[in-house]
């Protein structure tokens, strides 16, 4: 769908559900891993956090490319005051979980494009509601023994068989997977056409 014009595009990020979302808009790329140390982090607000670990994620990759469009991309899980990243175990996926459970939260889902050599860089973010239902401990327990939570914010993945979990969604559903795909797609759209003369 879009003239790369024989761009190179370089996603920071070993997420297997990012790198879907962009083969679904037609993109070819290559990934290079930021190994982006967040532990330690802390931030009061999800936006900001998303925004500086995306932009963050992305440059570590720069400093590697000589050539090419970089892209990091970081997501969190809001509940009040509370931002979830990540669950470090078992147990505190658990623990996420039972705090989502019949509650309204907000994904956040920062995104970060940098170009190499000129240094052109471009960060937004997306928020989504995600309404979950009650759940019981023993459907979170077998969710968690999967282990698929453990990779991801908020200890689940809406694309997996937490689906389950979610009442209502309000706002962009790729958001929650990882990706705010409309927003990016524009962004990545509205920088190939200012290079391109278009």
């Amino acid at each position: 769908m879009l003239d790369l014009n024989g761009r190179r595009i370089i996603l920071a990020s070993a997420s297997p559900r990012r790198a879907q979302l962009l083969k679904l808009i037609g993109l070819e790329f290559e990934v290079v891993q930021s190994n982006c140390d967040e532990s330690g982090e802390s931030y009061t607000f999800p936006e900001v956090q998303v925004l500086e670990l995306s932009e963050r994620k992305a440059s570590m990759v720069a400093e590697q490319v000589e050539d090419g469009l970089i892209v990091g991309v970081d997501t969190v899980v809001a509940l009040g005051d509370k931002i979830f990243g990540k669950p470090k175990d078992k147990s505190a996926a658990q623990e996420m979980l039972r705090q989502l459970s019949g509650q309204t939260h907000t994904v956040y889902t920062g995104f970060t494009l940098i170009d190499q050599p000129s240094g052109w860089l471009h960060s937004d973010y997306e928020r989504t509601e995600v309404v979950f239902r009650k759940i019981d401990d023993a459907e979170i327990s077998r969710y968690v023994e999967t282990e698929s939570p453990l990779d991801k914010a908020g200890a689940y993945g809406i694309q997996d068989k937490s689906a389950v979990f979610v009442r209502k969604v309000n706002g962009c559903f790729y958001n929650v997977v990882g990706l705010p795909v409309t927003k990016f797609y524009v962004a990545l759209r509205d920088f190939l056409a200012s290079r391109n003369g278009t």
